[in-house]
């Protein structure tokens, strides 16, 4: 985070709570646990998790990569195999899939909100290709009735990137939980965090099952390791962060919301494009981001008076320097052109929204 931004895009919101959670851990003295469930603080932060997004089952490991990884591990993706995943969002999707030996297939999105094109998906599908990773970015969701529909008809596996979606839901059902398996991550910079940390839900007994061997190097009791797994256990700190946090989550998001709302109010008649739930969404609002023409000579003047405003993604995976691929997307390269993010976190004040709203206008307005 640059100091000079006086506005930062993203921020942890942690109080008195999560300090005393972290000195009862130290106090304990069990900073983890390598037991097949984990230790106390992961087996409640789990009930809660689970709870809150109405999954049977969640599996806390120790990043939203970790997650994707164990995820893709317990669906048996491996080498020679395809997985169909947006270009345009952060490079962790494409990279789990890379670490299980698959190949990751670049498909385009949808201009309406930044997610991956169902139509695109099916264009990409090959003898090879096993799974879907469609990634609910910036908090908005996803088509998954037509994912799904079409995972069905060619028989693929789905694993739902939520990492940004947290707490984002449509017609009731949160994102996560529409398919075999859910990732979210729990980042500082996320709706809610536990440091660095993970989570996985899914409704399937046999996944719950796998993957709590698959963070603990495929264990059960001891040194048994009956399949392939890693450590991508979350520590007992992180889950005693995680814990508290998860119960002010609804409080984070409703803040969130509000100040989504009141942004679009001051900003409605200047010639850009806002972000908009559709028909039964209900936004977490990670990331209040726009479009509009001079994208990057309007985010430097935002950062000059310290609003931190960013540009996710200027660079669409497959054009980073380890992917390059020429590939035709032409609306992810115009995202990647045109999308800007504004700060709306429950650290950003009215007098700060109104701030940014006046600082906005005044540089369209030059």
């Amino acid at each position: 985070m640059n100091p000079q931004l006086k506005i930062p895009i993203n921020i942890p919101y942690l109080g008195t709570e999560e300090k005393n959670a972290i000195l009862s851990v130290l106090k304990q003295g069990s900073l983890t646990s390598s037991s097949l469930n984990g230790g106390i603080n992961v087996r409640e932060f789990e009930k809660l998790a689970s709870s809150f997004v109405k999954s049977k089952y969640a599996i806390a490991v120790n990043s939203g990569t970790a997650a994707l990884q164990a995820s893709l591990y317990a669906l048996n993706i491996k080498k020679g195999d395809e997985v169909i995943i947006p270009s345009f969002t952060f490079v962790a999707t494409a990279n789990a899939v890379i670490s299980t030996g698959a190949k990751p297939i670049f498909a385009d999105i949808i201009k309406e909100n930044f997610t991956i094109d169902p139509d695109e998906i099916e264009k990409k599908i090959s003898k090879k290709t096993k799974a879907i990773i469609p990634v609910h970015l910036y908090g908005n969701v996803a088509l998954m009735q037509r994912i799904l529909e079409i995972s069905k008809k060619y028989d693929l596996r789905v694993i739902e990137d939520a990492a940004q979606s947290l707490g984002s839901s449509f017609d009731g059902k949160h994102t996560g939980t529409f398919s075999d398996l859910g990732c979210y991550s729990l980042y500082p910079a996320k709706v809610m965090t536990s440091g660095e940390g993970g989570l996985i839900v899914t409704n399937n007994k046999q996944l719950h099952e796998k993957l709590l061997m698959i963070r603990n190097h495929g264990m059960i009791k001891g040194y048994d390791s009956r399949i392939f797994g890693l450590n991508l256990r979350l520590p007992e700190i992180s889950a005693a962060i995680a814990k508290i946090q998860i119960k002010k989550l609804p409080k984070f998001l409703q803040i969130r919301k509000k100040n989504a709302k009141y942004l679009t109010q001051l900003i409605s008649d200047l010639k850009i494009v806002f972000p908009k739930e559709r028909s039964k969404e209900n936004k977490n609002w990670y990331l209040y981001t726009i479009t509009l023409q001079n994208r990057n000579k309007i985010l430097e003047k935002l950062n000059s008076m310290g609003i931190g405003a960013s540009a996710y993604y200027s660079i669409p995976i497959h054009k980073t320097p380890f992917y390059k691929q020429k590939l035709h997307l032409p609306v992810t390269d115009w995202a990647s052109q045109h999308v800007l993010s504004l700060p709306i976190h429950p650290k950003v004040s009215s007098k700060n929204i109104e701030f940014m709203a006046e600082s906005l206008r005044d540089i369209l307005n030059e």
